[in-house]
């Protein structure tokens, strides 16, 4: 059986490949790719259908003919270019692909046409998904870098992507990032306006756009695996939002949500017991300590009250709330303490699991980026390199499996990238796909 492609949607339908029974008449020689080298035999074609005698089987006097059919194979997968895995039809070969670590696929895509089209497609994203198939990649942009770069946590490797097309107003300006999918989007200004590059990991490219319905910087953001989520912030006309907005990736469009209780900006939001949360920021008045979640099924927000304590930092210089969700849990960073804190919803209350690795206190928050990567909390930031006396910072990355049960946290060390890089995180995003 061959799997086949039947339609733009990506649908597949099984559908069994016709075996080609003897040697039909030659009728024009053309060159073929077989076991890595051109091959010296004829190909020959009848009425439109061609038939290959490959080098090994002339050289093992095994030429096939007849309704001989004790080998297995079509003849048509002895090219390349029309099978995924020698000796295995197209489903089991797609099951083994989508299985296959996404670091490989770079290396799979150069194979031939068809995985080409394959890595273009992105249907074997689509699969994984599917299947509930999902890694984690870590894509940031730090201080001293001019390129955006990508590290694995499983095989610890980073690679660099390609620079971003945009001008240097935007490449000066402040950034803020998310990711949905298999794209990163990148919010900032160019000099005629507030502009988002969209990365896409299928083609390894940048993109312009789409914009948002309201443009807005210093919103809060969130993403589940398919979507990703935006509220609040400053609009273009400076004035503090209450807005949201869904993003779909595969369509490649922003759709509006219903507006929030409370206008905010310098706000943080995450995706938790399938919900989009609101939390903190800034309001019209003040500091807010309220945050709000987005109900899908009812499509509402719902407000509650005092759901993290007020700063007592300015709101000019202090970052929003750090925080990240992991196996369906609330974690933040508390900025002014360098307190890992977890959050008990049955009581609205914080819970202390001691001291993180890396200091936020001294930059009121800003450059340190605090994510949830699987079932891990991650931490990354700037230290000082002690045995370096000038570019002695760099960025160190810490993970944590929080116990909420436990009175304190541990933090592992998982690399550190030195050199001139860091100490300042600009940008984090983490994808899943």
């Amino acid at each position: 059986m061959g799997l086949e492609r039947t339609n733009a949607k990506g649908n597949y339908n099984l559908r069994p490949r016709k075996r080609v029974s003897g040697l039909q008449e030659k009728k024009e020689k053309k060159k073929i790719i077989c076991n890595g080298g051109i091959c010296q035999n004829d190909i020959h074609e009848d009425n439109g259908k061609l038939e290959h005698k490959t080098c090994s089987e002339t050289q093992n006097g095994k030429e096939r003919g007849g309704d001989d059919r004790s080998s297995g194979f079509d003849i048509e997968s002895q090219d390349a270019d029309y099978s995924y895995l020698p000796g295995l039809n197209d489903e089991l070969a797609l099951l083994c692909l989508v299985k296959a670590s996404r670091r490989e696929y770079g290396k799979l895509f150069l194979i031939n046409k068809r995985y080409k089209a394959l890595s273009e497609s992105g249907d074997l994203y689509k699969i994984r998904r599917k299947m509930g198939i999902y890694e984690q990649w870590v894509f940031m942009l730090a201080s001293g870098q001019f390129e955006w770069r990508a590290f694995d946590p499983k095989s610890g490797s980073w690679r660099a992507l390609p620079p971003v097309p945009c001008d240097s107003c935007f490449a000066a300006s402040d950034k803020e990032s998310l990711c949905a999918g298999t794209h990163v989007l990148v919010f900032g200004r160019e000099i005629e306006g507030q502009v988002i590059w969209r990365y896409e990991l299928v083609t390894n490219k940048w993109f312009k756009g789409p914009s948002m319905i309201t443009p807005r910087c210093l919103f809060a953001s969130a993403s589940c695996a398919d979507f990703a989520f935006v509220a609040g912030g400053i609009g273009p006309n400076r004035e503090i939002l209450k807005s949201a907005e869904k993003y779909d990736p595969d369509k490649q469009v922003w759709e509006p949500l219903p507006d929030m209780h409370r206008a905010r900006k310098l706000c943080s939001g995450c995706f938790m017991d399938n919900r989009f949360y609101v939390i903190g920021g800034t309001g019209e008045v003040g500091n807010l300590n309220c945050g709000e979640f987005y109900d899908f099924e009812r499509k509402k927000w719902e407000l509650i009250s005092d759901m993290i304590p007020v700063s007592n930092s300015s709101s000019i210089s202090q970052a929003p709330p750090l925080v990240a969700v992991v196996n369906n849990e609330l974690y933040s960073l508390e900025a002014s303490t360098n307190q890992l804190k977890f959050y008990i919803k049955q009581t609205n209350k914080w819970k202390a699991l001691g001291q993180v690795p890396l200091r936020a206190d001294c930059t009121s928050g800003w450059g340190v980026a605090f994510k949830s990567l699987g079932d891990q909390l991650l931490m990354i930031g700037g230290v000082k390199d002690p045995h370096q006396h000038t570019n002695g910072y760099g960025i160190s990355i810490y993970s944590s499996y929080p116990e909420p049960n436990k009175p304190e946290a541990n933090w592992h060390f998982v690399t550190r990238v030195g050199g001139s890089v860091g100490p300042f995180v600009f940008n984090c995003a983490i994808m899943s796909t």
